[in-house]
């Protein structure tokens, strides 16, 4: 069934706007009536399944990053929760799907859980349908729909997977909260630099060159030629915002370029690895990625997934190229007959008591309750870690900011120094 935008004003004079499914837009109207909403404007939405996709023959368009791109864990994991209790209710799937999306009205999801429902009319799985939908339900989440339906339990696996998800956000939540005041500071920090480097500095090194008979000292000059480039005029370009209008989309087309090459497997592991080795970060980002693996995992096999299907959704979902390689290999060992932590120990990214907590895991028939428990573990060792490179962050930033004020300082007094000494002399 066909879907439509609609922008309308309810019975108080108010403006809203959504989404409804009708045959023709005559019948999409005649819903929204008896709604008592009166009509302003109504469009087909593109379905967002098939959004993006050429007709046949067509020329394929190049697809730039989108760094906005992402899933909303929160409101995913809410909805999730919703679906399961009225699964759990004896409701059917279709009937539960209609409640769900009068209840999700206004949000980005409702025009998707339209067309899940639509799929499911026309014969289709719940998973299947979901699956239509890549950039909104990951394989994690398709995976897990598809073995809750095969084992006759969908509503405990949704309350299982909204947990996940939960679990996930808050996770998130808690180190990007935690790096939000050093990336303040950092932003400030750089912004008054430069300012000063861009409309303050000139004016006061222009009035040194003036006064000054002899020669500028060697940090004047240092610093005279870090403005002329912060401000053009090493280029020969006279004023600071003709050239940031050039220097701005230049960074940006870099950016786009980066995020391209990044997103080639060769850029991506390059990346990837480069991300470990980072001094204090790497480590954090290392831990980020085995916690990210356990709990997948976990979940995977306690949903009833195989071990050779979860390691396969493990390795799509893990987020980096190096440890996405290792499970890969570990998979290639299960279908040969061996067992899961022999390939982890070998491996340099996971450390060596994951390996032997799996092993244990493994020989006792409880892997599923061992990465859940390694998970938890993990995760407080993240928030641990988070803190101590927050606390370290800070003075390094302050440091940092106090040499460069120091130089910017020590640069303009040493010429009026020098002229205060010349007066004496004479």
């Amino acid at each position: 069934m066909p879907i439509y935008q609609y922008k309308a004003m309810n019975p108080t004079g108010k403006n809203v706007g959504g989404v409804v499914d009708a045959e023709t837009p005559r019948e999409a109207r005649e819903k929204l009536r008896k709604q008592h909403l009166h009509v302003t404007t109504l469009s087909s939405a593109v379905d967002p399944s098939t959004a993006g996709t050429a007709a046949p023959g067509a020329k394929k368009a190049i697809k730039l990053p989108n760094p906005f791109k992402g899933r909303n864990l929160a409101e995913l994991a809410m909805i999730t929760r919703q679906l399961s209790t009225l699964l759990e209710a004896g409701i059917t799937v279709t009937d539960a799907l209609e409640a769900l999306v009068q209840q999700i009205q206004g949000t980005r999801y409702e025009s998707i859980f339209r067309g899940v429902r639509e799929k499911i009319t026309q014969g289709a799985s719940l998973g299947n349908a979901l699956g239509a939908y890549p950039d909104h339900f990951s394989d994690l989440y398709v995976n897990m729909v598809r073995a809750g339906e095969a084992a006759g339990n969908l509503d405990a696996i949704l309350v299982r997977l909204s947990d996940y998800l939960r679990d996930q956000h808050r996770l998130r939540s808690k180190v990007q909260a935690a790096l939000v005041y050093p990336a303040v500071m950092a932003f400030v920090g750089f912004a008054v630099v430069v300012f000063l480097l861009s409309f303050v500095v000139p004016k006061i090194t222009q009035l040194l060159v003036k006064q000054s008979a002899s020669s500028l000292p060697l940090p004047t000059r240092g610093l005279m030629a870090v403005s002329e480039f912060a401000t053009g005029k090493f280029f020969g370009i006279d004023s600071p915002f003709i050239y940031y209008a050039i220097v701005i989309p230049i960074l940006v087309m870099v950016y786009l370029a980066f995020k391209t090459a990044v997103a080639t497997p060769k850029g991506r592991r390059m990346w990837d690895a480069g991300l470990f080795r980072i001094p204090i970060l790497g480590e954090l980002f290392k831990k980020q990625v085995v916690s990210r693996f356990a709990t997948t995992l976990s979940t995977l096999l306690k949903s009833g997934v195989p071990a050779a299907e979860s390691l396969r959704i493990v390795q799509r979902v893990v987020g980096n190229k190096i440890v996405e390689e290792t499970v890969g290999e570990v998979h290639d060992r299960i279908m040969e007959g061996a067992d899961i932590a022999a390939p982890l120990k070998k491996s340099k990214v996971f450390p060596p008591v994951v390996g032997y907590m799996i092993a244990v895991g493994e020989q006792a028939g409880r892997l599923d309750e061992i990465l859940e428990r390694l998970s938890e573990t993990y995760d407080e060792e993240i928030e641990i870690t988070t803190q101590k490179v927050v606390s370290l962050i800070e003075p390094l930033m302050i440091v940092a900011m106090s040499v460069v004020v120091g130089f910017i300082v020590l640069a303009v007094i040493l010429p009026i120094m020098q002229v205060a000494n010349a007066a004496k002399g004479k």
